[in-house]
C-alpha cells in the first residue's frame, strides 16, 4: 500500500529542542531563522561534489541525527547495489543506504540542519511532501541545495557555479546566463520547486565540474559549494582540510593530464575560451568563465553524464 508522506520519516527524540522552539513561535516573523541544507547523493552530483561537501561538514562539526527516512522504501537497491562484507565462508555486514536529517552546529555555534544520504529513486512526491512537513514542524526558514553538474570548463581555473532559487531576490548577485531549457530532473530539484509553490524560500548552487572529471572525485568543487553556502546563509563553516585536499587533487590531475598530449590540448582549449569570456565579463566573479554553452549543449552534457552513470550500473 502507498505510504503517507509522514510514514516515510521517523522523527527522533533529538529533534525535541527544535520542535519546542517552533511551538513557542507566535508568528512566522518571530522565527530566528533555521537553514536546512541538502546534498542528496545521486546522478545529479557530478564528481560526488555535493555529497563530499556534506560529509566534510559532518566530519568537522558537532552533529546528531534527528530524523531518519525509510530508505528501504525510497532507494532502488538493484540500481545502486549496497556493499556487503564477505569473509571466508560467510556474509558479515550490509551497508544499507541511509537518508538522515542531522542537526549541526557551525563554527560559531549556530544550528542548522543537513539532509544527507542517497537520493530517492522512488516516491519523489511523497518524499518531498515529507521533507516539507519537517520544514514546517522544525521551523526551517530557508532550504539550500548543494549539487554539481558536468560542464566544458578547465580544472586549472576557479570553479564556477550556477545559482537557482524560488525567488530572484535570494540570489540577486548571481548572473542569469541561460533561458529556458529541459534537463533531467532530480528529487532535490523537485523539492525546491514544491517548496517554492508553498511559499518557502529555497535556493541552491550547482558547481561546474570539468566534464572530464565528472566521474572522479573533485574536492575543489566541494570547497566552492561550501564557500557559496557561507555567502548565501552567513554560516561559518570549516574549509581548511577540504582546501588542502583540493590542492593535492589538483597536483594529481595536472600530472595525469601532462602524460597525454591530447588531454593537454583539450585543457588548453578550455582555458582559452574560459579566459576569453572572463575578460569580456571583467568584474563578475560569481559565475564568470568559459564561453557559455547553449541550453541544448548543457542538456546534452547532462544526458551524456547520466548515460555514463547508467552504463556503470550492474546488470541482472
Amino acid at each position: 500500500m502507498p505510504q503517507l508522506p509522514e510514514e516515510l520519516v521517523e522523527l527522533l527524540p533529538e529533534a525535541e529542542p527544535f520542535l519546542t522552539r517552533e511551538a513557542a513561535v507566535g508568528a512566522p516573523g518571530e522565527r530566528t531563522g533555521l537553514v536546512l541544507v541538502h546534498d542528496l547523493a545521486g546522478e545529479f552530483d557530478a564528481a560526488h561534489a555535493g555529497a563530499l561537501a556534506g560529509a566534510h561538514l559532518l566530519a568537522g562539526l558537532p552533529h546528531e541525527v534527528i530524523a531518519r527516512f525509510d530508505a528501504d522504501s525510497l532507494v532502488d537497491y538493484r540500481a545502486h547495489r549496497p556493499r556487503m562484507s564477505f569473509n571466508s565462508d560467510r556474509y558479515e555486514s550490509f551497508a544499507a543506504p541511509e537518508i538522515l536529517l542531522y542537526a549541526v552546529e557551525d563554527d560559531a555555534g549556530t544550528p542548522f540542519l543537513l539532509l544527507h544520504g542517497a537520493e530517492p529513486d522512488y516516491a519523489w512526491e511523497r518524499f518531498v511532501a515529507a521533507v516539507a512537513q519537517l520544514v514546517d514542524r522544525l521551523g526551517v526558514t530557508s532550504v539550500v541545495a548543494l549539487q554539481a553538474i558536468p560542464m566544458p570548463v578547465p580544472h586549472t581555473r576557479p570553479v564556477t557555479v550556477t545559482a537557482h532559487a524560488t525567488r530572484r531576490q535570494l540570489i540577486e548577485p548571481y548572473p542569469v546566463y541561460w533561458g529556458e531549457m529541459r534537463i533531467p530532473g532530480s528529487a532535490s530539484a523537485l523539492l525546491e520547486l514544491r517548496l517554492g509553490e508553498a511559499g518557502v524560500d529555497a535556493l541552491g548552487v550547482a558547481a561546474h565540474v570539468p566534464h572530464y572529471l565528472a566521474q572522479a572525485t573533485y574536492p575543489a568543487a566541494s570547497l566552492t559549494l561550501l564557500e557559496h553556502l557561507e555567502r548565501l546563509t552567513g554560516l561559518h563553516l570549516p574549509t581548511e582540510t577540504l582546501r588542502e585536499a583540493a590542492e593535492a587533487n589538483r597536483t594529481e590531475i595536472d600530472e595525469q593530464i601532462a602524460r597525454s598530449p591530447e588531454n593537454t590540448a583539450v585543457v588548453a582549449a578550455l582555458e582559452q575560451q574560459y579566459d576569453s569570456f572572463s575578460a569580456a565579463r571583467e568584474g563578475t566573479d560569481l559565475l564568470s568563465g568559459g564561453e557559455v554553452p547553449s541550453a541544448e549543449e548543457i542538456g546534452a552534457e547532462f544526458e551524456r553524464f547520466l548515460a555514463d552513470q547508467d552504463r556503470k550500473r550492474p546488470r541482472d
